[in-house]
């Protein structure tokens, strides 16, 4: 089971890896902390990938493994508040695919989510951009599935006033 696991693991990491690099910018608003953490993840995950059940979702497990190792830096560093943060702006990019009013909303959007408290940002993160369930965003997370709608609800409401 441990060489399927080590397998499975290799050959997923490389797809996962943007989605980590969203969630970990969105967790630390920093684009150089968002690198460190996919890597940190990777490397974990790679170390640990005796511990990966075969055939499960692999993304799901490497999003805890994120977060763990994300928690664990806040608890080490006591990470001030408001330092570190990436502009919406920078973290856009203008590929010429998408019109110029979907990147000014889509700047507005992250601007507004930045100004979230963490865990409504991460909430946010996990079910609308990732598409986890709320059950699925409560297991990740640790919290109960009452906890995750709540989230969800102050932050539409916070975000509702986006025009």
């Amino acid at each position: 089971m441990s060489e399927a696991s080590r397998r499975e693991v290799r050959a997923g990491l490389e797809p996962c890896l943007a989605r980590l690099w969203r969630y970990a910018l969105i967790l630390s608003r920093a684009r150089d902390t968002a690198d460190d953490l996919v890597q940190a993840t990777c490397l974990r995950a790679i170390e640990r990938a005796d511990q990966f059940d075969p055939g499960t979702r692999l993304d799901r497990w490497l999003f805890a493994i994120l977060r763990s190792i994300w928690l664990n830096e806040i608890r080490a560093r006591k990470i001030r508040e408001g330092g570190g943060f990436v502009d919406a702006d920078d973290a856009l990019s203008i590929d010429g695919a998408h019109a110029i009013e979907t990147n000014i909303l889509a700047g507005q959007v992250l601007k507004e989510i930045g100004r979230l408290p963490e865990a409504q940002r991460e909430t946010v993160l996990l079910v609308y951009a990732e598409g986890y369930s709320y059950a699925e965003a409560a297991g990740a997370l640790g919290i109960p599935i009452g906890t995750v709608m709540s989230r969800l609800a102050t932050a539409r409401s916070a975000l509702a006033n986006l025009k």
